[in-house]
This record gives C-alpha cells, sequence and structure tokens, in this order.
C-alpha cells in the first residue's frame, strides 16, 4: 500500500531528495509539499481524509514545525506524522511528543530509520512509534 505523504520542508533540495529516497526505498507517494507553516496547517487540515503520512520539518521559511503538529494533533489515529530535522535533541523530542508526534527522526544520521518507518507504516504495521 502506497503511502499518501505530505511533506512540509523549506529546503528545495533536502525535499527533492528525500522524496525520491522515499518514492524509490518505501513504497512513498508524494501527494504535495509545503515550504511554510501556513501552508502547511492549511492544507493538512483541508484535507483530512487525502494523507496517510506527513513529514514536517520544524525550522521553515516562515514559521515553525511545530505549529503545523499543534493544527493536526487531532488526526484521525491511523494518520502519522513524523518529525525529520537536524535539530532533534533530547528536548525537541520531548516537545514533539508532547504534541503527539508519532516519531521524530534527525536528518543527518537517521533517514534509514525514517526509510524503515514508512515502510513498516506502509505495511499496516500501526504498532510502529
Amino acid at each position: 500500500m502506497k503511502l499518501r505523504t505530505y511533506i512540509v520542508e523549506d529546503n528545495a533540495t533536502i525535499r527533492e531528495n528525500l522524496i525520491d529516497t522515499l518514492e524509490e526505498l518505501a513504497d512513498v507517494t508524494a501527494i504535495g509539499t509545503a515550504e511554510t507553516e501556513n501552508d502547511g496547517k492549511a492544507w493538512l487540515t483541508k484535507n483530512p481524509k487525502d494523507w496517510d503520512l506527513a513529514i514536517i520539518d520544524l525550522f521553515l521559511r516562515q514559521g515553525s514545525g511545530l505549529g503545523v503538529l499543534e493544527a493536526c494533533r487531532h488526526r484521525n489515529q491511523a494518520q502519522k506524522m513524523v518529525v525529520l530535522s537536524n535539530y532533534a535533541t533530547p528536548d525537541v523530542r520531548i516537545r514533539c511528543a508532547q504534541l503527539g508526534v508519532d516519531a521524530v527522526f534527525d536528518k543527518s544520521n537517521e533517514i534509514d530509520a525514517l526509510v524503515d518507518y514508512c515502510i513498516k507504516h506502509g505495511e499496516g504495521d500501526r504498532s510502529v512509534a
């Protein structure tokens, strides 16, 4: 099952590389992207039945990924939200957990873990956290 994935990332190079990697290795379909908090919140909340996974960076061109996470806090239980950030510190991980994030991955050394997460979620393993 292809994961319909929405990506909120303001760096075009990272965004395109991430899409290419996930579509090749994890059976993910990128259904849209946003570069700002407002655009990410707007699309995800106005299209609640159109996505399975959202991948959110914390530092955006406008606003913060934390605002996107807050806006989607009451999503369907099957929908997953993960953070992919260069700032995956213990404090950031705690704050993200408080906002209901399903997982946090560090851009610099946890891309393989993100791919594995996507594969397992796509297979229907809802126990992945």
